[in-house]
């Protein structure tokens, strides 16, 4: 059993740090009363963690082939488990903010090397089992949040969302020191800074701009900036990755239709399986009026289905990327499709046959898109290659916050317009997708207080009804691209061995395993 404890390690951290992504969206209410601010300010408590992890995964990723995979993931945790501390005893929602972006630094750290290190590790069919395991942690993370974040803060206090975080870090740093081995590339390479400067700007810049284009406008002057600076940063990071001896993303990959197609699917399976939930967790408690618990339970069957499925795809695989990568997509694009009957009338049962076969398709892609990511790339650039799709994954699911509440309160501010009985009918669909659909029927008078109740509902499920339709959409996209651009064979990421702990590759992979 001690070979497995490795993955036992890496698989402990990331699970604390990508729970950490959705435990926050059910406390968001408790939080908002308790630092005595708006639900609106405190969406960037969920998209600043996020986007500082997505930002710089690939930075990361890429220097911990330089300078030491185990050393960026160990100093990752230290640094993930000191901000949870900071998060967990914020006195208002500023240092509460800045924390959590200091978190998604050592979330970074530790999700830019998880890839490599498990490859490094493992090999053969026991490759397979380490990835589904992993695969597993991640869907079971990423479903559970809500569920964990609405126990602790319905029966405790959501302060310990964060305050939990400590002892299970501490764990995974005490393992990590003693059973992860350390690798890095041969050689010294030059650190690319400004490629990791400008595409953290660029990253950052089109989150920022579409997070804000719905609530202050889109020919808003800040918002068509950060749009500019978006722009104009990516067209420099192309330009300097093109220029770069030791690039942190290698563009002539990208001449391969099997990367390309593996990283579009992590960019598209973050935002179409994961980012809504967000939005149904503010339905649930604002409109329907549901308890944290009560609303984190209902994504509960999304999570058991997400680690079943990932668990048997280990234990009968490995399967060919493609078909587990194009199937799992699909399962997720069927159900987001599944979730678009709401009416004013519907209660959180409608969506969970949906949930449930969102998971399935979870548990599918995860753990075949890392090691499919692996086998990409030679085995020396596999902290750059885990980094790269580990970006796009997370990237995904910051744009897709951002693109999803845009079309959410689009679609709100439409029915409410075309039902007449609003005045004012941008602001009042910004108070309800910031949570504050109670304010809103209290608000009106008592005559109307029925009629506002049920145009609120109608809102809230036309809005989510949109906002899943694209999801759907996003998710058949994905599932064509995987079906027709990847490549591999059954265990493809076997094809290419680990790297030694010198970082060389303990033998030639094949020549052809990505073309």
């Amino acid at each position: 059993m001690r070979k497995w404890w490795p993955l036992a390690a890496i698989s402990l951290g990331t699970f604390m740090l990508l729970v950490d992504v959705t435990i926050v969206t059910v406390a968001l209410p408790d939080m908002a009363k308790d630092l005595d601010t708006t639900l609106a300010d405190l969406e960037w408590v969920v998209d600043i963690y996020a986007l500082a992890l997505a930002a710089l995964l690939l930075g990361v990723g890429s220097s911990a082939d330089r300078i030491g995979r185990k050393k960026v993931y160990l100093s990752g945790l230290v640094v993930f488990t000191a901000a949870s501390l900071v998060c967990a005893i914020a006195p208002n929602a500023g240092v509460l903010i800045a924390a959590r972006a200091v978190q998604g630094l050592g979330a970074a750290g530790m999700f830019g090397t998880t890839i490599a290190l498990l490859g490094m590790h493992y090999s053969g069919r026991e490759r397979g089992v380490a990835f589904a395991v992993w695969g597993a942690a991640n869907a079971v993370a990423a479903a559970a949040g809500p569920v964990v974040g609405g126990l602790l803060t319905e029966y405790l206090d959501w302060r310990w969302i964060f305050f939990v975080n400590l002892p299970v870090c501490l764990i995974a740093v005490v393992m990590t020191v003693r059973v992860v081995r350390e690798a890095k590339s041969a050689g010294r390479q030059r650190a690319d800074v400004l490629g990791t400067l400008t595409f953290t700007v660029a990253s950052g810049a089109l989150t920022f701009a579409l997070i804000h284009a719905h609530s202050d406008g889109w020919g808003a002057p800040l918002t068509l900036g950060m749009f500019v600076l978006a722009v104009v940063a990516l067209a420099l990071f192309l330009v300097v990755e093109s220029r770069h001896e030791h690039p942190i993303l290698d563009l002539s990959l990208f001449r391969r239709p099997t990367f390309t197609g593996i990283m579009l699917s992590g960019l598209i399976l973050q935002g179409a399986a994961f980012a809504y939930l967000l939005f149904e967790s503010l339905w649930m408690q604002t409109v329907l009026g549901y308890g944290p618990v009560k609303a984190g339970l209902y994504i509960l069957p999304m999570c058991g289905a997400a680690f079943v499925v990932s668990t048997l795809a280990g234990k009968f695989g490995p399967f060919p990327a493609r078909t587990t990568m194009g199937g799992g997509l699909a399962l997720i694009a069927l159900g987001s499709a599944l979730q678009t009957m709401l009416d004013a009338g519907s209660s959180a049962d409608t969506i969970v046959a949906g949930l449930i076969v969102s998971g399935m398709g979870v548990g599918l892609v995860t753990p075949s898109l890392a090691a499919a990511a692996l086998a990409s790339v030679p085995p020396e650039r596999g902290g750059m290659a885990g980094g790269a799709v580990n970006t796009f994954r997370q990237l995904g699911f910051a744009l897709g916050i951002a693109v999803f509440g845009a079309i959410f309160q689009f679609r709100i501010e439409s029915v409410l317009r075309d039902d007449g009985r609003v005045n004012q009918a941008h602001e009042t669909a910004v108070a309800l997708s910031g949570g504050q659909a109670q304010s809103i029927i209290s608000g009106s008078s008592a005559g109307e207080r029925v009629g506002m109740e049920h145009l609120v509902r109608e809102a809230f499920a036309s809005g989510l009804n949109l906002m899943l339709w694209v999801a759907a959409a996003l998710g058949a996209v994905a599932s064509v691209i995987a079906f027709l651009t990847v490549r591999l064979p059954a265990g493809g990421a076997e094809q290419r061995a680990a790297p030694t702990a010198g970082g060389a590759p303990a033998r030639e992979a094949r020549a052809d395993a990505t073309t």
